[in-house]
């Protein structure tokens, strides 16, 4: 509702959302948007600049804190949740719960985020359940590395607050806690592994990294799973683990998930997933599964030689298809790139393909609709015909991308093109659609609000549409080689399953309108079992546009007319 977007701005100043914000009205229309999961992210307890003493948080200090809001990957106490997202921050557990309660009521399911990689500089449990210890409460700080440390220590030598002549702390506030120290001695290894006792201001200097079992050398100090267990099953991780010993961090890190997943959240997104073992994985994920075997795990990766060892060892059930296919469609809506080379990509993923998670937008990416990405919202649409239809993987969304978030403001520390995660500052369009609480899309713009419907029809038509749970092919070589005027911008793919077969023909071509002759090879129409003749063809997303598929000679072909950023989803009927 605040649209100050005063840089560095208070709470106060600028407001921040609330659990209690997501109404039953705000739910129902996310999941009549065409939504099954939430993600709801910054939900853990992170540091942050502000008093809440008077509720027993101690203070965080600034100097290890990024921004005012903080990062909210920077754990302070994964017991409980963010008191800024609170009405009631004294209650703000109860609200989270109620959260979950709500969700679940109106028939979504819901995710947070887990970072095992590494937590705040300031870990603090104030409301530990029985039985659990703080990280590092039982470490022996003599030494660099033991194996149930949960810390990687710098022996003899204290922590010092990394410098910058660029930036300075709350962009220079006086704070009493800004003093050029931060109280942590001996130092640890910093998040991102740097063994320096004063950090680089560009390291997760925020951040200490959780040691999992891995020596300084890089070797491993645990038990490693046999070479056949890529192919067992949850069940069988689970029992491969139980009489082995394991470093202590990897039972906080299980004992924090299970914890989370009796309050009734429904999975996790892991964090730089890749920057812990997958042994460790194994370990977790199987523990989760075994509460809720259908638990949807989500983990950060962006090494592909690494993608099959996370999936059928880690048991993770979805990786971010970052590397690659949406670099990919990067380049292309950036003109770098012609569209054919996804065809590759997509049939390089043939094994794992269900396992790589689809986006074009969330919080370490540039917006799609900012200038350095799509430059518009509506030249983003194509890549969302490509992302959600290509696989049977899931699709994301994040906040704002369906009514065109740029992520243009001057947040403080963080910086136009991505909606800062590190400030209090408004998101105006998802704001125009929440329309002081109503969320009827009543401030929009007519464009704004066209933009919403085609992602409400494109989304509902993914979670409905048998065939893309089917199977895929590409047609686009083809079309390349051997039709005329299938102009440098156009993309088709096609995918089916035993009741339904689709046509998807895209143009990421925001100036050229395009007429030719798609051609549908002779392979597709034997596996399709189509006669020679004549088959209707009904486009799914506007079902203004119809056409016909004729066969002939064993080869289809369909005249296209299609304008700049246009897309035709046909079921050949």
């Amino acid at each position: 509702k605040n649209t100050t977007n005063k840089p560095w701005g208070t709470i106060e100043e600028n407001g921040v959302g609330k659990f209690n914000d997501f109404t039953d009205k705000a739910l129902t229309e996310i999941k009549n948007l065409g939504v099954t999961y939430i993600w709801y992210t910054g939900v853990p307890h992170h540091a942050l600049v502000r008093d809440y003493t008077t509720i027993g948080i101690s203070n965080d200090d600034p100097e290890v804190v990024k921004g005012r809001a903080g990062s909210p990957y920077a754990v302070k106490d994964y017991y409980n949740v963010n008191p800024d997202l609170a009405v009631n921050p004294a209650k703000r557990l109860e609200e989270f719960e109620a959260l979950i309660a709500r969700t679940h009521k109106n028939g979504l399911k819901l995710i947070i985020d887990i970072v095992p990689n590494h937590i705040a500089r300031k870990y603090e449990g104030k409301t530990n359940p029985k039985g659990i210890r703080d990280f590092g409460a039982d470490d022996d700080k003599t030494v660099e590395y033991a194996r149930d440390n949960n810390f990687y220590y710098i022996p003899n030598q204290p922590f010092q607050v990394p410098t910058s002549d660029s930036y300075k702390p709350l962009n220079g506030e006086k704070n009493p806690l800004i003093d050029g120290k931060f109280d942590e001695n001996p130092a640890k290894w910093t998040g991102n592994g740097s063994r320096l006792a004063k950090p680089d201001i560009n390291d997760w200097y925020e951040t200490v990294k959780i040691n999992y079992g891995i020596r300084p050398d890089g070797s491993k100090d645990f038990t490693e799973l046999p070479a056949d267990f890529d192919k067992k099953s949850y069940k069988e991780h689970f029992a491969f683990w139980k009489d082995k010993s394991v470093p202590n961090s990897w039972k906080k890190f299980r004992d924090i998930a299970l914890y989370w997943t009796a309050k009734g959240v429904d999975g996790f997104r892991y964090d730089m997933a890749e920057m812990v073992p997958y042994e460790f994985w194994s370990y977790m994920n199987s523990a989760i599964k075994m509460k809720n075997p259908k638990a949807f795990l989500l983990a950060e990766v962006y090494n592909p030689n690494e993608y099959r060892n996370y999936i059928n060892l880690g048991k993770m059930d979805y990786l971010y298809d970052k590397v690659a296919f949406y670099d990919k469609l990067k380049e292309v809506v950036q003109g770098k790139s012609l569209p054919d080379p996804i065809s590759a990509i997509q049939k390089n993923m043939a094994d794992i393909e269900h396992h790589m998670f689809h986006f074009l937008d969330n919080h370490d990416e540039q917006r799609l609709a900012s200038p350095e990405f799509a430059g518009s919202p509506e030249k983003g649409k194509p890549l969302m015909v490509v992302s959600a239809l290509i696989s049977t993987s899931p699709t994301m969304i994040y906040f704002g991308q369906e009514v065109g978030e740029a992520g243009n403001e001057n947040a403080g520390f963080g910086t136009h093109s991505r909606t800062s995660i590190f400030d209090y500052v408004g998101v105006p369009n998802h704001q125009r659609w929440m329309n002081n609480g109503k969320f009827d899309g009543g401030q929009l713009s007519q464009s704004e609000k066209d933009l919403r419907d085609f992602y409400k029809r494109l989304l509902n038509f993914t979670i409905k549409s048998p065939a893309l749970m089917g199977k895929f092919e590409e047609i686009q070589t083809e079309n390349r080689q051997n039709t005329k005027n299938y102009d440098p911008g156009i993309y088709s793919f096609v995918r089916w399953s035993e009741n339904q077969k689709l046509i998807i023909i895209t143009n990421f071509s925001w100036l050229t309108k395009s007429n030719f002759d798609l051609k549908i090879p002779t392979d597709i129409i034997k596996k399709w079992n189509l006669k020679e003749g004549n088959y209707k063809l009904k486009d799914q997303l506007y079902a203004t546009k119809n056409t016909n598929l004729k066969v002939q000679n064993g080869q289809g072909t369909i005249n296209i007319e299609i304008n700049p950023l246009e897309s035709f989803v046909f079921e050949v009927k």
